[in-house]
């Protein structure tokens, strides 16, 4: 069978996640290890959500709403769009792939920065497209670049804003200044999966286009802040005609009625939102400190974790973090990626750490 496997496949490399805490503790036979490797939020998701799949435990020999309405209405409300401007997708990842299969063809060309989400190039590629990975700069989305790399068969361009994995964000000015460039017929894709833990007054506002009638597809996920990447929901916003022809390609009951009830009482949960950007903000700043403390070099950050360099190759910092019982991320050379967590996971990395790299 594998003859009839395109080399577009059979050239991918597989993403790989964060190592799974069982998986570590199975294989070095340890205990009471910590995980700050997959940005997870480390409060766990509302209370109200919680409650609201207990509620409907009972329900799941029913197929779920396959259309959302309940989810979407409430999105729709929050964002002042039309309800039909709303993609609901199994994680906002289903929704780059629903985008990606519905409007590029083998052949054609998309755009992004060589240290962003793995996903972009993953899905392009698949589809036997073809993606440019324009260098960063200092850490940063270089907006002028991928303009000049975009073609007549650039069919979208890849924003995360925030951007995994360095925490860095593009800034109104950047966003405006592309967007009076950027060929109409280019949609741009603004991935904010981390947008609510971002503090910065130059965020840009990505709505903004999308009222002013621009190809743009605006990505949201309730896996970060809200605390439900276990049950995989997220969601996009878009032009209405664009999601005509998402609904296409979406395979029918995409989203499950338990992520749908979770995710509908996550977003009434304010609360629960504001400690956790209190929690990543106070982690955040602990971090900084102990950080300059060590020597350590970090790009300061607009999302619930940090990539750092400890001056040592990062692998072997990686392995030996694993041997301590916290799992981090590995980024490549000397590039480390740590989420911050509570109080007590933070200080329990930093002195990790520390013994790790006076050994």
């Amino acid at each position: 069978m594998l003859k009839y496997v395109s080399d577009n496949i059979k050239n991918l490399v597989p993403y790989s996640p964060g190592k799974p805490i069982e998986e570590l503790e199975r294989d070095l036979g340890i205990k009471g290890s910590i995980k700050l490797a997959s940005n997870e939020n480390p409060l766990g998701p509302s209370k109200k959500a919680i409650e609201a799949v207990d509620r409907h435990l009972n329900r799941i020999n029913r197929y779920p709403d396959g259309g959302g309405y309940y989810l979407k209405d409430a999105i729709s409300k929050k964002w002042g769009v039309s309800h039909d401007a709303v993609i609901l997708g199994n994680g906002s990842n289903e929704i780059i792939e629903l985008l990606v299969r519905t409007f590029m063809s083998p052949g054609d060309h998309a755009v992004t920065s060589d240290n962003s989400f793995s996903v972009y190039h993953l899905i392009v590629r698949a589809a036997n497209g073809n993606i440019t990975m324009v260098p960063m700069q200092d850490g940063h989305y270089d907006l002028k670049k991928i303009r000049e790399s975009i073609t007549s068969r650039t069919r979208m361009v890849f924003i995360a804003n925030p951007n995994n994995p360095t925490g860095t964000i593009v800034t109104t000015a950047d966003v405006r200044d592309f967007m009076n460039s950027v060929p109409e017929d280019v949609l741009v894709v603004f991935d904010e999966a981390y947008a609510e833990y971002v503090t910065s007054p130059e965020y840009p506002d990505d709505m903004s286009y999308l009222r002013a009638g621009h190809n743009v597809a605006i990505l949201r996920t309730f896996s970060k802040i809200y605390g439900l990447a276990g049950l995989r929901i997220g969601y996009g916003l878009t032009k209405i005609e664009i999601t005509n022809m998402v609904n296409r390609v979406r395979q029918p009951f995409n989203t499950n009625s338990l992520a749908q009830v979770a995710a509908l009482a996550a977003l009434d949960d304010t609360s629960h939102v504001e400690n956790s950007r209190r929690i990543n903000k106070e982690g955040k700043e602990f971090l900084y400190k102990e950080f300059d403390s060590i020597g350590i070099k970090y790009l300061p950050t607009e999302a619930n974790f940090i990539y750092f360099q400890t001056g040592k190759d990062g692998r072997e910092i990686f392995d030996a973090m694993l041997k301590e019982g916290v799992i981090i991320r590995y980024m490549g050379g000397q590039n480390l990626r740590v989420t911050i967590g509570l109080p007590e996971e933070n200080r329990r990395f930093i002195s990790a750490l520390r013994k790790v790299l006076n050994r």
